[in-house]
């Protein structure tokens, strides 16, 4: 019984680690690139535009969607890690 409470305890603070990673990426693209970091990022041009505008308008939903990706092959192998794959 300790031994499963133990490992019940790794598996949901691997998980929370790897949601706060995934949240700090999400929150750096989203609000840093696109928003804070734009004065500095107005002089690269990225498909007729600037690379702060492009990272608010596609950046940050394509970096959204990598995220989202990469959080689903990561829980299946922190499943299969902990025993609990499909």
């Amino acid at each position: 019984m300790a031994e499963d409470k133990s490992n019940a305890e790794a598996y949901w603070k691997a998980n929370v680690r790897l949601i706060t990673g995934c949240l700090i990426v999400w929150a750096l693209v989203s609000y840093g690139f696109a928003i804070l970091l734009r004065p500095l990022l107005s002089g690269i041009p990225v498909g007729g535009t600037d690379l702060g505008f492009w990272f608010a308008q596609q950046g940050s939903i394509l970096t959204f969607i990598g995220l989202i990706f990469f959080y689903a092959w990561k829980m299946n192998r922190l499943d299969k890690q902990f025993g609990l794959g499909e």
